[in-house]
């Protein structure tokens, strides 16, 4: 079941109905309700594999439990361990068995030894990369002893599956998300509209602006071939506004679904395209992965607090290793060892962190230094997008080398001038918003009511206008 489906426009009125009207405020009750819609809403794409998100929530539970008792830090680690192993053996399996197998093979046969061997079928089980690494957080942090164990199993189910954020994030940290199922929620009128407001804006994404885009850069990436590098670099803007609008804008309907029931959870982008440089970038962009690996791998490493060469060294470890989440394929690796690069010249000149604030914040324009960054910083990543979509290392070295070959300079094959203009208004609507959560957020109080029925009445017209077959989220896939 996806977001921009008629499926989720039924089971999600449905599920609100149920959850408010009939729990009576039952904390417990609703936790249930919220444990059976989450399976139902999985069971929807692949029943058989509610198995191992029942696995990850049993194993990382009685993890918990296990280290509620034991002190000795021997027995601790071995449990920690054992939450480890397991939640990255399964994810390792699904995801990353064949790819291995088959590097291993051309790694032996580049040697001149030859092997025999077959890969699997293996189906990805959707939302596997996001709730391993939720549950794994919840195990973490109780060994750290940043949060106290959990000894209600239904609670924790609830937080493992959440239905709004289970398959594509963001991924919540059990901190904020899972005491939230401990305390007593209550239907909030504002919270409810400002979450309807919030899921509008991120269908506006997601079916006008991401899958428009979609059908242009599939186009011109699938056939890169025969296009001129001014096509292409076309091509990688489409891209970039497509996989910023698909993204983002499941972020929003998870976000906005979660506060219909009373949960709050973390912002997950920060109109990262208005970034003054990579750092910022990435402050910004798919914030819950970022601030993830920042605080389990980057930090543990040794972070910045080392040598020259340490720095180094773990800025490209987390980059490679948050490149090599997205997928198995060496394109996602050379994507993160790219932005290493970039970033490695902010971090070694302590300049990494200046941009900490909102750009123009004090005006409605940005200075010319501002404007600037802006773009040299879009413009690096829209490049760096293209490792990250072309089909392997090769595709993406042809399409760049078409692109600043002097083909550049002649008059695309494709110009889609009414898309051009739509990513400009989207464009100009994200940057007034820019200073709010979400774009639209600020329309309830600056719009008189007769005007914002207005607003929300064109939003609702153009998703219908631009509505057809129902587009998978590009997330879906890691």
């Amino acid at each position: 079941m996806i977001f921009n489906s008629l499926d989720f426009a039924v089971f999600l009125p449905i599920v609100f109905v149920i959850y408010w009207s009939i729990t009576k405020k039952n904390i417990r009750l609703q936790n249930c309700v919220i444990v059976l819609a989450s399976y139902f809403f999985y069971a929807w794409w692949d029943w058989k594999f509610l198995s191992l998100i029942l696995f990850s929530t049993v194993v990382d539970y009685w993890v918990g439990v296990g280290l509620s008792k034991y002190q000795e830090k021997q027995h601790r680690k071995l449990l920690l361990g054992t939450s480890i192993i397991v939640n990255l053996g399964l994810l390792g399996f699904f995801k990353y068995y064949n790819f291995f197998l088959e590097n291993f093979v051309t790694a032996f046969s580049f040697l001149g030894n030859d092997i025999q061997s077959n890969t699997l079928n293996i189906i990805l089980p959707v939302g596997i990369s996001f709730y391993t690494f939720q549950t794994l957080s919840y195990s973490i942090d109780v060994y750290r002893k940043k949060l106290q164990p959990t000894k209600d199993f239904v609670a924790f189910a609830a937080f493992v599956c959440f239905f709004p954020q289970l398959v594509a994030g963001p991924i919540e940290r059990a901190t904020n998300l899972l005491p939230q199922f401990y305390k007593k929620r209550e239907f909030v009128y504002e919270n409810a509209t400002d979450g309807l407001r919030q899921i509008l804006w991120g269908l506006f994404k997601k079916i006008v602006i991401a899958d428009t885009c979609a059908t242009y850069a599939n186009t011109i990436f699938n056939n890169s071939e025969i296009y001129s590098g001014s096509t292409l670099i076309l091509g990688a803007l489409f891209f970039t506004f497509q996989i910023y609008g698909d993204f983002s804008g499941y972020s929003d309907i998870a976000i906005g679904t979660s506060r219909l029931f009373g949960f709050h959870l973390n912002r997950n982008f920060a109109f990262p395209y208005f970034s003054r440089d990579i750092a910022e970038f990435w402050r910004r962009w798919h914030i819950s992965l970022s601030t993830w690996f920042r605080d389990y791998l980057y930090i543990p490493l040794g972070g910045s607090r080392g040598g020259i060469w340490m720095k180094i060294r773990n800025t490209f470890i987390i980059f490679i290793v948050s490149g090599f989440w997205h997928g198995a394929n060496w394109t996602f690796i050379a994507w993160g060892a790219l932005n290493a690069i970039y970033f490695l010249p902010l971090l070694l000149s302590n300049k990494n962190r200046r941009n900490l604030g909102i750009v123009a914040n004090k005006g409605h324009f940005p200075s010319v230094k501002e404007l600037l960054g802006m773009l040299i910083t879009f413009w690096l990543t829209v490049l760096a997008w293209v490792f990250f979509r072309a089909e392997n290392i090769s595709h993406a070295l042809a399409f760049l080398g078409e692109t600043f070959s002097p083909s550049i300079v002649t008059y695309p094959e494709i110009f889609p001038k009414k898309i051009l203009a739509l990513l400009s208004l989207f464009m100009i609507l994200e940057w007034f918003g820019r200073k709010y959560e979400y774009a639209i957020e600020h329309i309830n109080s600056s719009i008189p009511t007769y005007g914002r029925w207005v607003a929300y009445s064109l939003l609702v017209g153009i998703i219908c206008y631009y509505s057809g077959e129902e587009e998978q989220f590009i997330y879906f896939q890691f």
